[in-house]
Formats: structure tokens, sequence, C-alpha cells
């Protein structure tokens, strides 16, 4: 992000506490930086990915999901709510 103020040290491990899952909050106060301006960065950071996920999908138009059950066959409950049961999805 070259706009921003903060110093490449603490985007650099900004960035690693949003990979690793931390919070905002956290993040903010381990780099030593306001909560808010942690929040705006993490916010930046998801904006950028879902570009980015937009720009490289396999998949444009209309999708068509179907989902099979796979399992073992057993006297009893037939259907979705049959034990041992494994749904999949497959496009």
């Amino acid at each position: 992000m070259r706009t921003s103020r903060l110093s490449w040290s603490q985007q650099k491990r900004l960035i690693e506490h949003f990979v690793a899952g931390s919070t905002a909050r956290t993040a903010a106060s381990l780099v030593g930086v306001h909560k808010n301006t942690a929040t705006f960065y993490f916010h930046r950071l998801r904006e950028m990915v879902a570009r980015h996920c937009a720009e490289s999908t396999p998949f444009c138009g209309e999708i068509e999901v179907d989902e099979s059950y796979f399992g073992g066959a057993r006297k009893g409950k037939r259907g979705r709510g049959a034990a041992g049961k494994v749904p999949v999805l497959a496009c």
C-alpha cells in the first residue's frame, strides 16, 4: 500500500498478523498502532484479496451446484439423516 503513513516494518507486522488470523485489536496492540488504524489496514487487505479473487476466478456466468451423499448401506434411516453419510458438492 503505497499511500500508507505506516512504516514498512509496521505494515509487514500487520500483514503477518492478518495472515495469522489475529484480530485487528490484538494486532494493533502488538504492533503499537491505534486500533482504528489496524482495522482500516485489515479492511484494505481484505479488499485487495477480494479484488484478486474476483479477477482470477475460473468461473463466469451461471454455475449449477449439485449435492450427493456417499456412505455405507445400512438398515434404518435413509437419505440426508442417515448415519455415516458424507455430503459432497459437485460443480
